[in-house]
């Protein structure tokens, strides 16, 4: 009997030291732990003691170790602290340094317990030459010097890598992702997110909005487009349907020039090439386009432009925006169906 008491209270020592053990040098690989000369009493051992002494640099970036190895508050990664930065670790990631502003801007998305989750990567240069990002878990944070440091991620960060990431037209992003109205629909309510990118640039994303948004957006819809401060255009965005892109539209807010006057002749309609040039120099074309689609296109903004007289209200016909949905029909520039449907025919 008091054998197998004894026997009991051995093994519940040792799973107890098992136990501690396994919350020191969670990460540890095949390295012991090792102190620094010049660096203080704080040891860096397994994962982290290799991702801080094999990787190029990575002593000179991060600088002497501040703490011990830290769980982290998830229960299921560890940290360690350096006088520039830290390195995470998780079972999934590995072991990965974050510092400086990707720092700075992860830890003000919650850290490990955020929507970005560990990081799966060291920083990475860009090939611009230019910026840097760093991949985690649910999001990639890119940083240049005229930029500052912000994610992408979800909808809006597919459609920004389908159009060349950084390096593509709408270059890097000036803010994170946050919440806007009138997305998906020119109602107040229609809500959806929108993030910046340079260059007055810009990608929005809208849940189904039924029949209170624009008939591309009835579904989950993407939008893009920019800010054109051009003579005719003031903006000009496009929205897709998520599920087929062929459902789109291209959305023009002209300037105030643009309108038709009374008074002057020097409004769009008598520069429709210069019209139609500011549009796709503010935005770019829908995806898998058509010659009809664009015969289209073009035959409703040169209604828009013609008709859009002011009214006693001092509004002006047709609308501010000038809606051209890719879906109407190729008319060939036949004016009396314009009048007649008010630039929105459907056949």
């Amino acid at each position: 009997m008091r054998r197998t008491r004894l026997r009991k209270i051995l093994s519940t020592v040792a799973a107890s030291a098992f136990l501690l053990l396994g919350l020191q040098g969670v990460g540890a690989t095949s390295a012991s732990a090792e102190t620094f000369d010049g660096c203080g009493p704080y040891s860096v051992d397994g994962a982290i003691w290799t991702e801080y002494t094999q990787t190029p640099g990575m002593r000179d970036t991060m600088g002497c170790p501040t703490s011990g190895e830290l769980r982290n508050p998830d229960n299921i990664g560890v940290r360690q602290n350096f006088e520039r930065g830290a390195i995470y670790w998780s079972p999934g990631t590995g072991a990965h340094a974050v510092h400086g502003l990707i720092k700075e801007h992860w830890g003000g998305n919650g850290w490990e317990t955020g929507y970005m989750g560990y990081p799966v990567t060291d920083e990475i240069k860009n090939p611009d030459g230019r910026g840097v990002r760093q991949q985690f878990q649910n999001a990639t944070t890119y940083w240049s010097p005229t930029t500052g440091a912000h994610a992408v991620h979800g909808s809006i960060g597919t459609w920004w890598a389908m159009y060349g990431n950084e390096t593509g037209w709408f270059g890097y992003p000036t803010s994170d992702e946050f919440g806007a109205d009138r997305i998906g629909g020119g109602e107040l309510y229609n809500k959806g997110v929108k993030q910046n990118f340079e260059n007055y640039r810009f990608i929005t994303w809208s849940n189904p909005q039924g029949n209170s948004g624009f008939p591309e957006c009835a579904n989950a819809c993407i939008g893009y487009g920019g800010w054109g401060g051009t003579k005719w255009v003031n903006k000009a965005e496009i929205y897709a349907q998520w599920s087929d892109v062929s459902i789109s539209a291209v959305h023009v807010s002209p300037t105030p020039k643009a309108f038709r006057s009374y008074t002057s002749n020097d409004t769009a309609i008598n520069d429709m090439a210069g019209l139609w040039k500011e549009v796709w120099a503010t935005t770019i074309p829908w995806p898998a386009r058509t010659q009809s689609q664009s015969n289209s296109v073009y035959e409703q903004l040169y209604c828009h432009a013609k008709y859009s007289f002011p009214d006693i209200n001092g509004n002006h016909a047709g609308g501010e925006s000038w809606d051209l949905e890719t879906w109407r029909p190729d008319i060939g520039m036949n004016e009396d169906k314009m009048i007649m449907t008010r630039c929105n025919w459907d056949s």
